[in-house]
């Protein structure tokens, strides 16, 4: 964009190469965390990895050094697969950090370009504008009523007004612009910001656990303690009846370690972090990872209108011109319509990048035969501000000639300006007939005022107002199919704007929005009282002329009646309600910084189709979570009791599993949880089930009551297999490889019913997840290569078995776990999908 307004070139790109060599990036660069060694670290300290060690060192002492080196093996392969899958979290989250660097505009080449903020040099003319964040730091050249808050640095909330004539002329990077604009030389960049040198305080704030995060390290840390606790007595009972230290400590460790759920931390993490991947390539950027957890259950959606359900591309249509009382397409041309255009000009910022005053700016050059804005500067600016809004603009030129212009809601202008009561119902008569329309309208007027001791406030100067300028900004195509998804994943949308009653209405009917009839003002809402407020935000879903407070107090009011609210902004304004939302949602083009700032998720498109494309991703890895840590708890619980009971009831053969064993049939669990079920997709009835309740536990009691029931029908299949083993009179190698076979046949099917607790096995072997087959493969090969291969069978203490033998444990590993279909069956014949 060319620059008209300011006597400013910038730098030259040779000069840009020049600061860039001498002074580096703009980049704050502290203690930098070594991703892979805290990994090791963290790893380190792992109970499992802590058990196996121990366990490889008592086989060693003992004299059994195959087991000792399949265990130390067992170790190198636990900590690759938590480093791998630790490294493809922190690439996700590393290419999320890339996406959230902003962007700053600069004047370059006497032209004003978008750069990264990053790109940032020394001697950069910066532009700064309202709801900006402050890139750098630097000193004030020039500015129109340009304020900033300084609250990251000093504390202190209110704006500071900034001028290159006060003594205070300096802006600092972190700050945010909360009014005006303002072009800034660039001083300092990076750690040499004042920002920078303070920063490294912030080094040692550690990210604060999610609920979810909790709740899982509370769960693993009680399975720990009790492991340990189990560990103790267990060992101490087979010390006393054996007087065998190492044997009765080996026993020891394997009940410790099937006790262990190291996997589902791993899958946690796992999941969140990819599927925060996954949003960011749908374009939808994720800046809390709490937000994943909570997208599933937003039940309550509150969009702005312009540029969320509307195309955000204002063109003029109509126009007003109040000595003529006549509404005039925009491109009638009249004199009277240009000077109406011409005065809507100049009350609009002199570097335009709100739709409706780059239409505005188009028009004026459109209709006007001569370009007047290079021989006029600004010399005294009043920003968008009131309730309703409005804004004014005082330009002059060197003869001294002024132009006083002012735009803003009709009500706002029409309150402080004199009107006769014929002037008044001509202005009320033709914006009820243009915002019946569903156009956009602005009121335009112009005052005199002598000298430069201006008025405090706007509303002191005496206006007249010349007409109304009306804007239309057609709906986005997609919307009416975008709400409908919302309608039918049972999430209530509510429009929340500024615009006016007429206008918002007509646009809410023409496409189709649920709840057009009703409709409160933010004035209105102010008044109401918290049980009338309560009522009228379940009731009401249609919010116009709509400012900071009010919207609050909106959000406020659905979060104290449990609903899980999302909200959309892009203004300075929406910055509070943007903050109080579970999900506040930021446009990623249109949006000011301030707003990405306090938003928890980013649309780069700005198209509200992706919020249910986010709502459906959130879903399905929620979803997914779930199936994968019970089918943990489901796999666990025989497991553990396959290693108990025999030994607890003294059974002819009690040690039928070792750490070996135990460990094996641990790695087999482990990428099945991590690996199979984070790329499960969708399943078809998801986005037609209401939200599900933000509760705090992640399982309730009937979830929970499954996977233990199911845990303990597949404990009854190899319990029967044992006895059965032994009533044919088989040794402790081939019962021990029966026994086994079982676990395995088990898993493999437990890993396909659980897929969908709704659907039929039938249903789920249909969704595309290239992994089912890849994993289930690879643990049928090495099962088999384990059983018939001599040197591994004998290693693992396994005999071959017979054709009969192992089409019982398959047949055994089946029915202990295909018996849940009957039971989704039976819901799917209750609750129809």
């Amino acid at each position: 964009m060319p620059v008209t307004q300011f006597n400013i070139s910038g730098l030259t790109d040779e000069q840009v190469i020049k600061a860039r060599v001498s002074h580096g990036q703009n980049k704050l660069v502290f203690k930098k965390e070594n991703g892979f060694l805290d990994a090791v670290k963290s790893l380190v300290k792992e109970p499992m990895v802590i058990l196996l060690l121990v366990a490889s060192s008592v086989y060693f002492i003992s004299g059994q050094s195959g087991d000792a080196i399949f265990l130390a093996l067992a170790i190198v392969l636990v900590a690759t697969i938590s480093l791998y899958q630790d490294s493809r979290s922190r690439n996700a989250l590393e290419k999320l950090k890339s996406f959230t660097q902003p962007n700053a505009k600069v004047i370059r080449n006497s032209e004003v370009i978008d750069i990264p903020t990053e790109e940032l040099v020394m001697g950069d003319y910066l532009l700064i504008e309202e709801g900006g964040a402050i890139a750098a730091d630097g000193t004030i050249v020039h500015s129109n009523d340009f304020s900033v808050n300084e609250s990251i640095l000093t504390g202190e909330s209110l704006s500071v007004y900034k001028d290159a004539a006060k003594e205070d002329p300096f802006v600092f990077s972190g700050t945010t612009v909360s009014s005006g604009l303002g072009i800034a030389v660039i001083t300092a960049i990076g750690n040499e910001t004042k920002l920078g040198k303070i920063g490294k305080s912030l080094e040692g704030i550690a990210e604060e656990a999610t609920p979810l995060e909790q709740q899982i390290s509370s769960f693993v840390k009680k399975m720990v303690l009790l492991g340990t606790f189990v560990f103790l007595v267990v060992w101490g009972i087979n010390f006393y009846h054996s007087r065998q230290l190492l044997d009765s400590l080996l026993k020891a460790l394997t009940l410790a370690m099937s006790i262990l759920p190291e996997e589902i931390p791993v899958a946690f993490t796992t999941f969140m972090a990819l599927g925060a991947w996954r949003l960011m390539k749908m374009g939808i950027l994720v800046k809390q990872m709490k937000t994943v957890e909570t997208l599933g259950s937003a039940t309550v959606i509150c969009t702005d209108k312009t540029g969320t359900l509307t195309e955000n591309k204002m063109s003029l249509a109509k126009t007003f011109v109040l000595a003529t009382q006549l509404i005039a397409d925009a491109d009638t041309n009249s004199k009277e319509q240009q000077e109406l255009v011409r005065l809507a000009m100049w009350a609009s910022e002199p570097i335009p990048f709100d739709p409706m005053e780059l239409a505005l700016h188009n028009s004026y050059i459109s209709s006007s035969k001569e370009d007047e804005r290079p021989q006029f500067r600004m010399i005294h600016e009043y920003p968008l501000e009131g309730t309703p809004p409005m804004m004014t603009h005082i330009f002059e030129n060197k003869e001294g000639k002024r132009i006083i212009a002012a735009k803003g809601a009709p009500e706002a202008l029409v309150s402080i300006s004199t009107l006769s009561s014929a002037e008044t119902t001509a202005i009320e008569n033709a914006i009820e007939a243009m915002a019946r329309d569903g156009y956009r309208i602005l009121a335009v007027a112009e005052a005199d005022f002598a000298g430069t001791d201006f008025p405090e406030k706007q509303q002191y100067l005496s206006f007249r107002i010349k007409g109304l300028v009306a804007f239309y900004d057609p709906p986005k195509q997609n919307i009416q199919q975008v709400l409908q998804d919302f309608y039918t994943a049972g999430i209530q949308v509510k429009i929340v704007t500024g615009d006016n009653a007429a206008t918002t209405t007509s646009i809410a009917k023409e496409i189709g929005f649920r709840g057009w009839e009703k409709s409160i003002t933010g004035e209105a809402l102010m008044q109401l009282s918290d049980a009338e407020l309560r009522a009228t935000v379940n009731n009401t879903h249609l919010f116009t002329r709509m400012f900071p407070d009010a919207k609050l107090k909106i959000i406020n009011a659905l979060k104290e009646q449990q609903e899980i609210v999302a909200m959309t902004g892009d203004g300075v304004n929406d910055g509070p309600a943007l903050k109080a939302a579970h999900i506040g949602i930021a446009m990623g083009q249109k949006g000011t910084e301030i707003a990405k700032q306090a938003a928890s998720l980013i649309l780069l498109e700005d198209d509200l189709s992706k919020m249910v494309e986010a709502v459906a991703m959130g879903r399905r890895i929620y979803t997914n979570l779930k199936k994968a840590i019970q089918y943990i708890i489901s796999i666990h619980i025989p497991i553990i009791l396959t290693v108990f009971l025999p030994l607890a009831l003294g059974w002819i053969y009690p040690n039928i599993f070792t750490p070996v064993h135990v460990i094996f049939l641990e790695l087999i669990m482990g990428p099945t949880c991590s690996i199979i079920y984070e790329n499960e997709p969708m399943e078809q009835n998801t986005m037609q089930q209401k939200p599900r309740p933000f509760s705090t536990t992640f399982f309730n009691w009937k979830e929970l009551t499954t996977s233990i029931v199911q845990g303990i029908f597949i404990t009854a299949g190899t319990l029967f297999i044992y006895q059965y083993a032994v009533q044919q009179r088989s040794n402790e190698a081939v019962t021990r490889s029966m026994v086994f076979t079982v676990l395995i046949a088990a898993n493999i099917f437990l890993t396909l019913v659980n897929r969908s607790f709704y659907y039929s096995l039938l249903t789920t072997l249909r969704y595309r997840n290239k992994l089912v087959l890849l994993i289930i493969g690879i643990t049928i090969a090495i099962t088999g290569s384990l059983l018939f291969i001599k040197p591994l069978a004998a290693f693992f203490q396994f005999e071959p078995l017979s054709l009969t033998q192992l089409a019982t444990c398959i047949v055994t590993g089946f029915v202990s776990v295909t018996w849940f279909e009957l039971i989704k069956w039976q819901k799917r014949r209750n609750t129809p999908a």
